[in-house]
């Protein structure tokens, strides 16, 4: 298959979060059909019960990993595409990532190249769980080329994650009489809104660290007094969070419990010279890999734009495109882990 044709094949496959066994199966069989050709080898990194990584070593010892995840988000649509793009789940994230980072293993193996792998995990888009097990288990690997849409751009920085549940307890009572009650939704509204007014860190690489209410819900009835209500908040990271997690305890105190979910912290990353950089305001599973698979670099076809979308695409150029960078970047990053 070429690149457009495996983009499809992939997307194809309906890989949502937790639901990662068929297209895990699929990329084992097209792995293993490369390594037997190429004297290489794969196998399958359990991470739970029918979730497993995938992994393909070719050469004796390891200097770069290709590697990204093969889970979605919801929902699950299938792929189409026109003169100029291919359209579908995983379109940009990640399945036309993984397809150009085969074909290019495919044109390295073909040009002798040997000393580099490729690594596809499970879970990025909720808990990073295959990247996680995977940081368990490094090969030696001195380079990772982490694959997410930046617009075929090396990405330098990336901002971090915290995330929590803010929750406020109340006192129900009938809504005609509410001075019998106390409203936890009232008092999490303006816990919310005192967060809303923080001033949180500005960085010089990564910008503007933001906020974002993502769910609010709580309450019994239109006609009772709330006794409890909830709401899941997340900032993005740019610097430390200290000062960040000391405004929000000032602004939840007396009214609501903060329960941090995940922090995961923001990322500046080593530019290599002859590739064009950009900075990315996601997070991805770098973190998670703690440094145990190589120093970490960030580049894949796409734009994050429309990841997550229900117009989820990307151009059929940038795919050829990516296909030539990870080809150049495998082999200049292999000859510095030799020298």
């Amino acid at each position: 298959m070429n690149v457009f044709e495996l983009t499809r094949a992939l997307i194809d496959i309906e890989s949502i979060t937790n639901n990662e066994e068929r297209v895990g199966n699929y990329l084992y069989e097209v792995l293993a059909g490369l390594a037997a050709a190429q004297r290489g080898r794969v196998e399958r990194m359990d991470v739970e019960p029918r979730r497993f990584n995938v992994f393909a070593q070719f050469g004796d010892r390891l200097d770069v990993t290709l590697s990204t995840h093969m889970d979605t988000v919801p929902p699950f649509f299938a792929s189409s595409e026109d003169e100029t793009h291919i359209w579908g789940r995983g379109a940009c994230d990640t399945k036309g990532i993984i397809a150009s980072m085969i074909q290019a293993a495919r044109l390295l193996l073909d040009e002798g190249q040997s000393n580099f792998g490729l690594l596809f995990v499970v879970g990025e888009e909720r808990n990073s769980a295959g990247a996680y097990t995977a940081a368990k288990t490094p090969r030696g690997s001195h380079y990772i080329v982490n694959g997410e849409p930046t617009e075929n751009k090396l990405a330098i920085g990336s901002k971090g994650v915290l995330r929590y549940e803010v929750c406020a307890a109340g006192k129900m009572a009938h809504s005609a009489y509410p001075e019998l009650g106390e409203s936890a939704i009232h008092k999490l509204i303006d816990v919310l809104a005192e967060m809303q007014r923080i001033e949180l860190p500005v960085d010089s690489l990564l910008g503007q660290s933001t906020l974002n209410i993502g769910t609010l819900a709580g309450g019994r009835a239109p006609n009772v007094v709330a006794d409890e209500a909830r709401a899941d908040i997340m900032i993005r990271l740019v610097s430390d969070s200290t000062t960040t997690k000391e405004a929000l305890a000032r602004a939840a105190d007396g009214r609501a419990e903060l329960r941090e979910v995940i922090e995961i912290p923001a990322l500046r990353m080593t530019p290599i010279p002859g590739y064009e950089t950009t900075v990315v305001k996601f997070t991805t599973d770098i973190p998670a890999f703690g440094g145990a698979w190589g120093e970490p670099l960030l580049l894949g076809p796409g734009t994050i734009h429309v990841a997550h979308t229900l117009e989820e695409r990307v151009a059929k150029t940038e795919l050829l495109e990516a296909v030539q960078i990870y080809r150049r970047l495998v082999k200049d990053l292999c000859n510095r882990a030799s020298k």
